[in-house]
């Protein structure tokens, strides 16, 4: 069996197609925004008014805690978050239980809210916390405490307490975080004295002891002081030296590792800046250089055993040998000197070590006097600091501690209520109402999987829907041709002659998914089409089960298809004439228990042949498809099938399935029929048959005053007596 699920084109939404949905679930919409809104009414209206009173005060950061001494002082900065924590802090327990103690808020409360029984701490604390609202000055730093209540001197006293209460708690606390930072300070300062005294007991045994007056004191200092200058000097003097031998050593390991003379004549300036040795050594490599352009030139002339050239080969050796020797005896030279100054050094570092010891020496004998005259002198600057900070921090203390929390403008009463507010919470009762009902009447529309629009039916069946059926459609024999009705099933029968294949198709059969979607009235209706148009048209009953033919024409159903079927009875006996001369029409006729499946017996096709040649076209109603056999053999053995959908009424995958089942038996679907439209309620349909209807009821209206006036009475439209309800066939 196939599935529901089909690759369906998916349809892009239009803010008409949400339009229509509005317009659709307008009741929803409209009973949710009044029930809200009512509710929201009702409710602003039975709240009891309050009063409002504010305090704004004024919080600053305590500065009581004293700096460690000697430490970064500390920054009064821009702190986010500090407002944010006195917020909290006015709103704590300890602030509030107190209030609610000074003002006994407990009895008030309960007298106020004619409560039967005394409030519990925590429970009065709830209730004045509801009431309270703490909240920042726009572009401030001040803080604003707004406390609501039915009585309006309460609330102020509320406002004004709190704002007390939470100064006092923050000076109390301010003073004592002062004294234990004062205390802490003060065991620093006992002990700097501790220190000082026992740094001056040492000083004053050493003094006694090494027989120290201030004088000797002064002089030793001058006498450290100058052997400290000397001993400065002869260690610059040898790291001066040292670099001086360090760059001769250097010279001579780079010079002796030079291996000609043109790596001579390249590094001895820059190894020995010194001009003299510069010129002396300029003059011999002149000498080396004119012997040896002497040989290029002689012996280009003479061979090397010619007297010549041996005489200036010998000239060029004596120069290069004047200069090798010359070079020899510099680095001699220069490696005496660097012996001499190693030699130096070693004598300076002597002399160095000696006057060290010497210091020393000298030193040590009032060393450890000086040194605990050094230390009784720290310590006496430590307990002067310390004595200092605590006479600045008393005096800070004292100007500042009264300006923790200031009160900028007191509490006073108000002077009307300030809740409920009452148009804010009707506004807003609106606002939700409305927001509450189009989100519901949305989410309504997306559970309804139900045929909404064309393009549904297109989309969901690959079906082309030729007709739209408005609501409240009766019979056509009673509203007549001219009905507005009747216009839709013209639309519909002209869609049925262009869409069928040939002319020979002329049995069509009408058939739904379930019960109620009105195929029955639909069939009758296009027969009558049919037949105004001057067809010969017969009506079959094919639904044995529950037939309604007969009812709409108002004829007997004692005989008809099934006393044919079963042979009781010819064509002609069971062919009932209406009301419409050229319509006929066959009931269903009783239906025996022991017939069941009646219709798909030979005798059945033979009479659908038959009917095609005595009738120009021939409707067969039929049994929903999904409940009933019949309708799916119905479907198999006409020649057209059209498949009812009623606007709105059962899901997309029942629609579905029963076009299947048409397919599956070989019918021939020709299209699809949408049933029971409000084209008042959505107007995505009334180009269908809207204009029609108004045209025609305009043009009704103008004959029935007319004839009104003529008979002297006004004009009535009044409904054929015995006209039935067809809405459920």
């Amino acid at each position: 069996m196939d599935s529901f699920k089909q690759d369906q084109p998916t349809a892009s939404l239009h803010f008409l197609d949400y339009w229509r949905i509005i317009r659709i679930r307008k009741t929803v919409i409209l009973a949710v925004f009044l029930l809200v809104v009512l509710t929201t009414t009702l409710v602003t209206f039975l709240l009891p008014e309050s009063y409002s009173s504010t305090v704004t005060i004024e919080v600053k950061k305590d500065s009581s805690t004293l700096d460690r001494i000697g430490g970064p002082t500390a920054v009064q900065g821009f702190d986010p978050y500090f407002l944010q924590t006195e917020f909290e802090k006015i709103q704590s327990k300890t602030v509030l239980y107190q209030v609610i103690t000074n003002l006994n808020l407990a009895d008030f409360y309960r007298d106020a809210r004619k409560l039967e029984v005394n409030l519990k701490p925590e429970e009065a604390y709830m209730l004045l916390k509801g009431d309270l609202s703490v909240s920042q000055m726009r572009n401030t730093e001040l803080i604003e405490i707004t406390v609501f209540n039915e009585n309006k001197a309460m609330a102020r006293n509320i406002a004004n307490e709190i704002a007390k209460v939470y100064r006092e708690w923050r000076m109390n606390l301010s003073d004592e975080r002062f004294q234990e930072g004062f205390d802490a300070i003060n065991q620093q300062l006992e002990k700097a004295e501790s220190d000082l005294k026992e740094s001056e007991a040492e000083v004053n045994r050493l003094r006694a002891s090494l027989e120290i007056t201030d004088i000797d004191e002064a002089s030793s200092r001058n006498e450290q002081f100058f052997d400290m200058q000397t001993i400065q000097q002869f260690r610059n003097k040898h790291d001066l030296e040292k670099l001086e031998y360090e760059k001769m050593m250097k010279r001579l390991h780079g010079m002796e590792a030079l291996t000609s003379i043109d790596q001579l004549k390249v590094a001895l300036p820059t190894s020995f800046p010194d001009s003299a040795l510069i010129v002396n050594f300029a003059g011999m490599f002149q000498s080396e250089a004119d012997a040896e352009r002497q040989l290029a030139g002689l012996l280009g002339q003479f061979g090397r055993d010619h007297p010549t050239v041996m005489s200036a080969q010998a000239e060029l050796d004596k120069a290069r040998e004047t200069i090798k020797s010359r070079v020899e005896a510099m680095l001699i030279g220069q490696k005496n000197d660097a012996l001499a100054l190693s030699n130096n050094l070693v004598e300076l570092e002597r002399t160095i070590a000696a006057k060290e010891a010497e210091f020393r020496q000298k030193s040590s004998n009032i060393m450890p006097y000086i040194s605990a005259k050094e230390e009784y002198l720290r310590r006496r600057n430590v307990r002067d600091s310390v004595a200092m900070k605590i006479a600045q921090e008393k005096i800070n203390y004292a100007l500042n501690s009264t300006f923790i929390v200031g009160v900028i403008n007191p509490a006073e009463e108000g002077l009307r209520p300030v809740r409920p507010n009452k148009t804010l919470n009707i506004a807003l009762g609106v606002i939700v109402g409305l927001v509450v009902g189009v989100g519901l009447a949305f989410f309504i529309e997306y559970l309804d999987t139900s045929v909404k629009t064309i393009d549904d039916v297109e989309r969901a069946l690959q079906a082309h829907v030729l007709g739209v059926i408005p609501q409240n459609v009766g019979s056509l024999l009673d509203e007549g041709p001219d009905s507005p009705h009747a216009e839709a099933y013209r639309v519909l029968r002209t869609n049925i002659l262009f869409s069928r294949k040939s002319e020979d198709q002329n049995t069509i059969t009408v058939v739904s998914g379930g019960a109620g979607e009105g195929k029955s009235t639909t069939l009758f209706n296009l027969a009558c089409i049919f037949a105004q148009n001057g067809a010969r048209v017969l009506i079959v009953d094919s639904d044995l089960r529950r037939p309604s033919i007969h009812k709409i024409l108002r004829v007997s159903n004692s005989v008809g298809l099934t006393n044919y079927l079963l042979g009781q009875q010819p064509i002609e006996e069971v062919v009932q004439t209406s009301s419409l001369p050229s319509l006929d029409v066959m009931p269903s006729g009783k239906l025996p228990s022991s017939s069941m499946g009646i219709l798909s017996s030979v005798r059945m096709k033979q009479l659908v042949k038959e009917l095609k040649s005595r009738y120009d076209f021939v409707f067969f109603d039929s049994p929903p498809i999904m409940g009933v056999s019949d309708a799916s053999v119905l479907a198999s053995e006409v020649d057209l099938t059209l498949q009812v959908i009623q606007y709105r009424r059962y899901p997309q995958p029942m629609t579905i399935r029963a076009k299947q089942m048409i397919e599956k038996v070989g019918g021939n679907l020709l299209g699809v029929v949408l049933n029971n439209i409000n084209m008042a309620q959505d107007e995505n349909y009334y180009y269908y048959s809207g204009y029609y209807y108004d045209y025609y009821s305009k043009q009704n209206d103008d004959d029935g005053d007319q004839s009104g006036r003529k008979n002297g009475h006004p004009a009535t439209k009044d409904e054929p007596a015995s006209r039935l309800d067809l809405k459920k066939y």
